[in-house]
Protein backbone atom coordinates (compact mmCIF):
# COMPACT_ATOMS: atom_id res chain seq x y z
CA UNK A 1 0.00 0.00 0.00
CA UNK A 2 2.73 2.25 1.12
CA UNK A 3 4.29 1.69 -2.48
CA UNK A 4 0.89 2.05 -4.53
CA UNK A 5 0.85 5.85 -2.52
CA UNK A 6 4.31 6.79 -3.91
CA UNK A 7 3.90 5.62 -7.45
CA UNK A 8 0.69 7.59 -7.21
CA UNK A 9 1.86 10.85 -5.49
CA UNK A 10 4.71 10.97 -8.26
CA UNK A 11 2.27 10.47 -11.26
CA UNK A 12 0.36 13.43 -9.95
CA UNK A 13 3.41 15.55 -9.41
CA UNK A 14 4.23 14.66 -13.09
CA UNK A 15 1.14 15.17 -14.20
CA UNK A 16 1.04 18.60 -12.13
CA UNK A 17 4.69 19.75 -13.74
CA UNK A 18 3.12 18.38 -17.29
CA UNK A 19 0.01 20.53 -17.01
CA UNK A 20 1.79 24.04 -15.65
CA UNK A 21 3.91 23.78 -18.35
CA UNK A 22 1.30 23.56 -21.33
CA UNK A 23 -0.81 26.36 -19.11
CA UNK A 24 2.45 28.41 -19.48
CA UNK A 25 3.10 27.83 -23.32
CA UNK A 26 -0.34 28.71 -23.82
CA UNK A 27 -1.15 31.48 -21.59
CA UNK A 28 2.07 32.92 -23.54
CA UNK A 29 0.51 32.44 -27.11
CA UNK A 30 -3.05 33.62 -26.21
CA UNK A 31 -1.72 36.42 -24.68
CA UNK A 32 0.12 37.44 -27.56
CA UNK A 33 -3.04 36.95 -30.11
CA UNK A 34 -5.07 38.59 -27.53
CA UNK A 35 -3.19 41.73 -27.87
CA UNK A 36 -3.00 41.37 -31.69
CA UNK A 37 -6.75 41.18 -32.06
CA UNK A 38 -7.53 44.15 -29.50
CA UNK A 39 -4.57 46.03 -30.15
CA UNK A 40 -6.62 49.22 -29.74
CA UNK A 41 -9.00 48.51 -26.42
CA UNK A 42 -6.61 45.95 -24.17
CA UNK A 43 -3.28 46.16 -22.60
CA UNK A 44 -1.51 43.54 -21.17
CA UNK A 45 -3.54 42.96 -18.07
CA UNK A 46 -6.60 43.09 -20.38
CA UNK A 47 -4.87 40.52 -23.02
CA UNK A 48 -3.52 38.32 -19.63
CA UNK A 49 -7.48 38.22 -18.27
CA UNK A 50 -8.63 37.28 -21.21
CA UNK A 51 -6.07 34.42 -21.90
CA UNK A 52 -7.15 33.27 -18.64
CA UNK A 53 -10.43 33.07 -19.51
CA UNK A 54 -9.74 31.89 -23.18
CA UNK A 55 -6.78 28.98 -22.35
CA UNK A 56 -8.64 26.44 -20.01
CA UNK A 57 -10.68 25.27 -22.94
CA UNK A 58 -7.50 24.96 -25.07
CA UNK A 59 -5.87 23.10 -21.78
CA UNK A 60 -8.91 20.90 -21.32
CA UNK A 61 -8.88 19.59 -24.84
CA UNK A 62 -5.43 18.03 -24.69
CA UNK A 63 -5.90 16.55 -21.21
CA UNK A 64 -5.11 12.83 -22.56
CA UNK A 65 -2.00 14.12 -24.43
CA UNK A 66 -0.95 15.49 -21.09
CA UNK A 67 -1.73 12.45 -19.16
CA UNK A 68 0.28 10.21 -21.79
CA UNK A 69 3.69 12.75 -21.31
CA UNK A 70 2.91 12.91 -17.73
CA UNK A 71 2.95 8.70 -17.59
CA UNK A 72 5.93 8.47 -20.09
CA UNK A 73 8.09 10.21 -17.65
CA UNK A 74 7.35 8.49 -14.93
CA UNK A 75 7.82 5.25 -16.07
CA UNK A 76 11.28 6.65 -17.35
CA UNK A 77 12.30 8.17 -13.98
CA UNK A 78 11.55 5.01 -12.11
CA UNK A 79 13.40 2.74 -14.64
CA UNK A 80 16.72 5.29 -14.80
CA UNK A 81 16.82 5.19 -10.86
CA UNK A 82 16.09 1.17 -10.80
CA UNK A 83 13.24 1.06 -8.53
CA UNK A 84 11.25 -0.67 -11.57
CA UNK A 85 14.07 -3.27 -11.24
CA UNK A 86 13.67 -2.93 -7.26
CA UNK A 87 9.92 -3.31 -7.17
CA UNK A 88 10.23 -6.57 -9.46
CA UNK A 89 12.98 -7.88 -7.41
CA UNK A 90 10.42 -7.65 -4.25
CA UNK A 91 8.01 -9.58 -5.97
CA UNK A 92 5.67 -6.80 -7.56
CA UNK A 93 4.72 -7.79 -10.76
CA UNK A 94 4.60 -5.22 -13.33
CA UNK A 95 0.64 -5.19 -13.61
CA UNK A 96 0.78 -4.64 -10.02
CA UNK A 97 2.85 -1.34 -10.47
CA UNK A 98 0.44 -0.12 -12.73
CA UNK A 99 -2.47 -0.18 -10.75
CA UNK A 100 -2.01 2.63 -8.74
CA UNK A 101 -0.91 5.21 -11.72
CA UNK A 102 -3.91 3.47 -13.58
CA UNK A 103 -6.48 4.26 -11.03
CA UNK A 104 -5.08 7.47 -9.71
CA UNK A 105 -5.25 8.72 -13.34
CA UNK A 106 -9.46 7.27 -13.36
CA UNK A 107 -9.56 9.58 -10.67
CA UNK A 108 -8.13 12.65 -11.22
CA UNK A 109 -10.32 11.95 -14.98
CA UNK A 110 -14.09 12.00 -12.50
CA UNK A 111 -12.62 14.96 -10.84
CA UNK A 112 -11.62 16.74 -14.10
CA UNK A 113 -15.17 15.76 -15.29
CA UNK A 114 -17.22 16.93 -12.13
CA UNK A 115 -15.08 20.02 -11.05
CA UNK A 116 -13.17 21.23 -14.29
CA UNK A 117 -15.79 21.23 -16.65
CA UNK A 118 -17.93 22.83 -15.10
CA UNK A 119 -14.92 25.96 -14.87
CA UNK A 120 -14.26 25.44 -17.92
CA UNK A 121 -18.19 26.05 -19.42
CA UNK A 122 -18.08 28.83 -17.19
CA UNK A 123 -14.92 30.86 -18.31
CA UNK A 124 -15.62 29.78 -21.29
CA UNK A 125 -19.18 31.59 -21.98
CA UNK A 126 -17.35 34.48 -19.81
CA UNK A 127 -14.46 34.93 -22.44
CA UNK A 128 -17.48 35.40 -25.50
CA UNK A 129 -19.49 37.66 -23.41
CA UNK A 130 -16.25 40.29 -23.15
CA UNK A 131 -15.14 39.11 -26.48
CA UNK A 132 -18.53 40.30 -28.22
CA UNK A 133 -18.20 43.76 -25.75
CA UNK A 134 -14.98 44.33 -27.22
CA UNK A 135 -15.76 43.70 -31.06
CA UNK A 136 -19.21 45.12 -30.48
CA UNK A 137 -21.21 42.38 -31.43
CA UNK A 138 -24.51 40.34 -29.82
CA UNK A 139 -23.16 37.09 -28.02
CA UNK A 140 -26.10 34.87 -28.74
CA UNK A 141 -29.11 35.19 -30.74
CA UNK A 142 -30.93 32.06 -29.23
CA UNK A 143 -32.22 30.28 -26.06
CA UNK A 144 -33.32 26.79 -25.26
CA UNK A 145 -34.98 26.17 -22.51
CA UNK A 146 -37.86 23.75 -21.24
CA UNK A 147 -40.41 26.13 -22.04
CA UNK A 148 -39.44 26.57 -25.91
CA UNK A 149 -37.29 28.09 -28.33
CA UNK A 150 -36.28 31.91 -27.56
CA UNK A 151 -34.76 34.14 -30.49
CA UNK A 152 -33.65 37.67 -30.52
CA UNK A 153 -33.08 39.82 -33.29
CA UNK A 154 -32.76 43.64 -34.20
CA UNK A 155 -35.64 45.65 -35.67
CA UNK A 156 -36.91 49.25 -36.75
CA UNK A 157 -38.22 50.25 -33.19
CA UNK A 158 -35.22 48.08 -31.24
CA UNK A 159 -35.13 44.59 -30.43
CA UNK A 160 -38.11 41.87 -31.32
CA UNK A 161 -37.99 38.65 -29.26
CA UNK A 162 -39.77 35.75 -30.86
CA UNK A 163 -41.01 32.77 -28.56
CA UNK A 164 -41.93 29.33 -29.99
CA UNK A 165 -43.27 25.83 -28.04
CA UNK A 166 -41.42 23.97 -30.98
CA UNK A 167 -39.64 24.35 -34.07
CA UNK A 168 -38.16 21.84 -37.06
CA UNK A 169 -34.50 20.65 -36.86
CA UNK A 170 -33.45 23.70 -38.39
CA UNK A 171 -35.26 26.02 -36.59
CA UNK A 172 -36.73 27.45 -39.53
CA UNK A 173 -40.09 26.68 -38.77
CA UNK A 174 -42.23 27.20 -35.80
CA UNK A 175 -45.11 26.32 -34.12
CA UNK A 176 -46.81 28.04 -31.43
CA UNK A 177 -45.50 31.49 -31.90
CA UNK A 178 -45.08 34.79 -29.86
CA UNK A 179 -43.65 37.74 -30.61
CA UNK A 180 -42.44 40.71 -28.35
CA UNK A 181 -41.30 44.02 -30.04
CA UNK A 182 -39.17 45.92 -27.71
CA UNK A 183 -38.20 50.03 -28.45
CA UNK A 184 -34.73 50.97 -27.77
CA UNK A 185 -35.36 51.79 -23.72
CA UNK A 186 -36.55 48.17 -23.37
CA UNK A 187 -39.88 49.48 -23.27
CA UNK A 188 -42.63 46.70 -24.99
CA UNK A 189 -44.46 47.85 -27.96
CA UNK A 190 -46.61 45.18 -28.71
CA UNK A 191 -47.40 41.77 -29.24
CA UNK A 192 -48.04 39.10 -31.54
CA UNK A 193 -49.48 35.61 -31.50
CA UNK A 194 -49.59 33.44 -34.23
CA UNK A 195 -50.04 29.79 -35.17
CA UNK A 196 -46.76 29.28 -37.20
CA UNK A 197 -44.11 30.98 -38.63
CA UNK A 198 -41.81 30.24 -41.63
CA UNK A 199 -38.15 31.66 -42.45
CA UNK A 200 -37.91 33.04 -45.48
CA UNK A 201 -35.76 34.96 -47.68
CA UNK A 202 -35.61 38.79 -45.08
CA UNK A 203 -38.75 37.59 -43.00
CA UNK A 204 -40.40 35.49 -40.80
CA UNK A 205 -43.99 34.59 -42.25
CA UNK A 206 -46.63 34.43 -39.60
CA UNK A 207 -49.96 32.25 -40.27
CA UNK A 208 -52.92 32.57 -37.85
CA UNK A 209 -52.26 35.82 -36.41
CA UNK A 210 -53.01 38.12 -33.68
CA UNK A 211 -51.68 41.49 -32.70
CA UNK A 212 -52.08 43.51 -30.10
CA UNK A 213 -51.06 47.71 -30.03
CA UNK A 214 -49.88 47.80 -26.29
CA UNK A 215 -49.84 51.25 -26.97
CA UNK A 216 -53.59 51.47 -27.12
CA UNK A 217 -55.65 52.45 -24.11
CA UNK A 218 -57.42 48.95 -24.51
CA UNK A 219 -54.56 46.62 -26.32
CA UNK A 220 -57.67 43.28 -26.33
CA UNK A 221 -60.22 45.78 -27.86
CA UNK A 222 -57.78 47.19 -30.93
CA UNK A 223 -56.45 43.67 -31.79
CA UNK A 224 -56.11 43.00 -35.07
CA UNK A 225 -57.05 39.48 -36.34
CA UNK A 226 -54.74 38.64 -39.52
CA UNK A 227 -54.51 35.38 -41.80
CA UNK A 228 -50.61 36.27 -42.46
CA UNK A 229 -48.26 38.63 -41.60
CA UNK A 230 -44.76 39.29 -42.66
CA UNK A 231 -42.23 40.22 -39.76
CA UNK A 232 -39.20 41.30 -41.46
CA UNK A 233 -36.07 39.50 -40.05
CA UNK A 234 -32.36 38.84 -41.32
CA UNK A 235 -31.82 35.86 -39.78
CA UNK A 236 -30.64 33.11 -41.72
CA UNK A 237 -30.86 28.81 -41.18
CA UNK A 238 -26.93 29.13 -40.79
CA UNK A 239 -27.66 32.38 -38.21
CA UNK A 240 -29.76 30.02 -36.42
CA UNK A 241 -28.10 27.15 -35.88
CA UNK A 242 -24.63 29.28 -35.12
CA UNK A 243 -26.89 30.52 -32.60
CA UNK A 244 -26.93 27.07 -29.97
CA UNK A 245 -24.57 26.66 -27.48
CA UNK A 246 -21.82 24.52 -28.00
CA UNK A 247 -21.55 21.39 -26.06
CA UNK A 248 -18.28 22.59 -24.38
CA UNK A 249 -19.93 25.99 -23.32
CA UNK A 250 -22.43 23.60 -20.89
CA UNK A 251 -21.19 22.38 -17.32
CA UNK A 252 -22.21 18.62 -17.46
CA UNK A 253 -24.17 18.58 -15.23
CA UNK A 254 -26.41 21.10 -17.12
CA UNK A 255 -26.48 19.23 -19.90
CA UNK A 256 -29.03 16.50 -19.66
CA UNK A 257 -31.58 19.53 -19.32
CA UNK A 258 -30.09 21.15 -21.77
CA UNK A 259 -30.53 18.56 -23.91
CA UNK A 260 -34.04 18.01 -23.14
CA UNK A 261 -35.14 21.42 -24.30
CA UNK A 262 -33.27 21.09 -27.34
CA UNK A 263 -35.52 17.57 -28.27
CA UNK A 264 -38.32 19.30 -26.22
CA UNK A 265 -38.24 21.87 -28.97
CA UNK A 266 -37.99 19.51 -31.69
CA UNK A 267 -34.30 20.19 -32.37
CA UNK A 268 -31.45 17.55 -33.00
CA UNK A 269 -29.62 16.86 -29.66
CA UNK A 270 -27.09 14.00 -31.06
CA UNK A 271 -24.00 16.34 -30.86
CA UNK A 272 -24.84 17.11 -27.41
CA UNK A 273 -25.17 13.72 -26.83
CA UNK A 274 -22.16 12.38 -28.04
CA UNK A 275 -20.24 15.52 -26.01
CA UNK A 276 -22.18 14.21 -23.06
CA UNK A 277 -21.23 10.29 -23.29
CA UNK A 278 -17.24 10.99 -23.97
CA UNK A 279 -16.84 13.37 -20.81
CA UNK A 280 -18.59 10.61 -18.84
CA UNK A 281 -15.52 8.51 -20.42
CA UNK A 282 -13.35 10.61 -19.92
CA UNK A 283 -11.46 8.67 -16.75
CA UNK A 284 -11.56 5.73 -18.82
CA UNK A 285 -9.86 7.21 -21.53
CA UNK A 286 -7.27 8.73 -19.30
CA UNK A 287 -6.57 5.19 -17.84
CA UNK A 288 -5.94 3.78 -21.25
CA UNK A 289 -3.21 6.79 -21.82
CA UNK A 290 -1.51 5.52 -18.89
CA UNK A 291 -1.49 1.95 -19.86
CA UNK A 292 -0.66 2.87 -23.48
CA UNK A 293 2.80 4.91 -21.96
CA UNK A 294 3.39 1.81 -19.46
CA UNK A 295 3.28 -0.48 -22.34
CA UNK A 296 6.15 1.11 -24.74
CA UNK A 297 8.08 2.41 -21.43
CA UNK A 298 8.21 0.51 -18.57
CA UNK A 299 11.42 -1.20 -19.21
CA UNK A 300 14.88 -0.98 -17.55
CA UNK A 301 17.05 1.85 -18.97
CA UNK A 302 19.92 -0.48 -19.78
CA UNK A 303 17.83 -2.13 -22.45
CA UNK A 304 18.16 1.12 -24.07
CA UNK A 305 16.15 1.97 -27.62
CA UNK A 306 14.39 4.53 -24.83
CA UNK A 307 14.14 7.29 -27.87
CA UNK A 308 12.19 4.79 -29.90
CA UNK A 309 9.71 3.47 -27.30
CA UNK A 310 9.04 6.78 -26.12
CA UNK A 311 8.08 7.80 -29.52
CA UNK A 312 6.15 4.61 -30.10
CA UNK A 313 4.13 6.06 -26.99
CA UNK A 314 3.50 9.14 -28.07
CA UNK A 315 2.44 8.02 -31.72
CA UNK A 316 0.17 5.65 -30.18
CA UNK A 317 -1.13 8.16 -28.01
CA UNK A 318 -2.05 10.65 -30.40
CA UNK A 319 -3.75 7.92 -32.18
CA UNK A 320 -5.84 6.61 -30.32
CA UNK A 321 -6.89 10.53 -29.27
CA UNK A 322 -6.96 11.02 -32.83
CA UNK A 323 -9.35 8.60 -33.45
CA UNK A 324 -11.74 9.31 -30.32
CA UNK A 325 -12.09 12.51 -32.25
CA UNK A 326 -12.82 10.74 -35.15
CA UNK A 327 -15.51 8.40 -33.95
CA UNK A 328 -17.05 11.76 -31.97
CA UNK A 329 -17.71 13.13 -35.12
CA UNK A 330 -19.22 9.93 -36.50
CA UNK A 331 -21.66 9.80 -34.10
CA UNK A 332 -22.46 13.51 -34.07
CA UNK A 333 -23.18 12.92 -38.26
CA UNK A 334 -25.12 10.26 -37.01
CA UNK A 335 -22.85 7.76 -38.55
CA UNK A 336 -22.69 5.45 -35.81
CA UNK A 337 -24.58 4.91 -32.29
CA UNK A 338 -23.98 7.75 -29.79
CA UNK A 339 -22.59 5.28 -26.87
CA UNK A 340 -20.41 3.22 -29.40
CA UNK A 341 -18.48 6.67 -30.98
CA UNK A 342 -18.35 8.05 -27.32
CA UNK A 343 -17.06 4.65 -25.19
CA UNK A 344 -15.78 2.34 -27.72
CA UNK A 345 -11.95 3.98 -28.69
CA UNK A 346 -11.56 4.56 -24.68
CA UNK A 347 -12.80 0.47 -24.01
CA UNK A 348 -10.52 -0.43 -26.81
CA UNK A 349 -7.98 1.35 -25.85
CA UNK A 350 -7.80 -0.11 -22.39
CA UNK A 351 -8.04 -3.51 -23.76
CA UNK A 352 -5.52 -3.27 -26.78
CA UNK A 353 -2.63 -1.83 -24.30
CA UNK A 354 -3.51 -4.57 -21.39
CA UNK A 355 -3.48 -6.77 -24.08
CA UNK A 356 0.40 -5.59 -24.93
CA UNK A 357 1.33 -5.46 -21.15
CA UNK A 358 0.58 -9.26 -21.02
CA UNK A 359 1.84 -10.26 -24.02
CA UNK A 360 5.27 -8.03 -22.73
CA UNK A 361 5.09 -9.27 -19.14
CA UNK A 362 4.33 -12.94 -19.59
CA UNK A 363 5.30 -13.56 -23.33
Amino acid sequence: MILSFYIARRFLRMVTRVFLIFFGILLLIDMLDQMRRFSDDVGISGAFGLSLLHVPASIYTILPLIVILAAIALFLGLARSSELVVMRAAGRAGLRILVAPTITAFLLGMVIVAVMNPIVAATSNRYEVVVARLAQETSQTLSVSGEGLWLRQGSAHGQTVIHADRANANGTSLSGVTVMDFDSEGQLLGRIGAETAQLGAGEWRLTGVKRWDLSEATPEASARILDTLALPSDMTRETIREGFRAPSDIAIWKLPDYIRGLEDAGFQAREHRVWFQSELSLPVFLAAMVLIAAGFTMRHARLGRTGNKVLLALLVGFGVFFLRSFAQILGENGQIPVLLAAWIPSIAAVFASLGLLLHLEDG
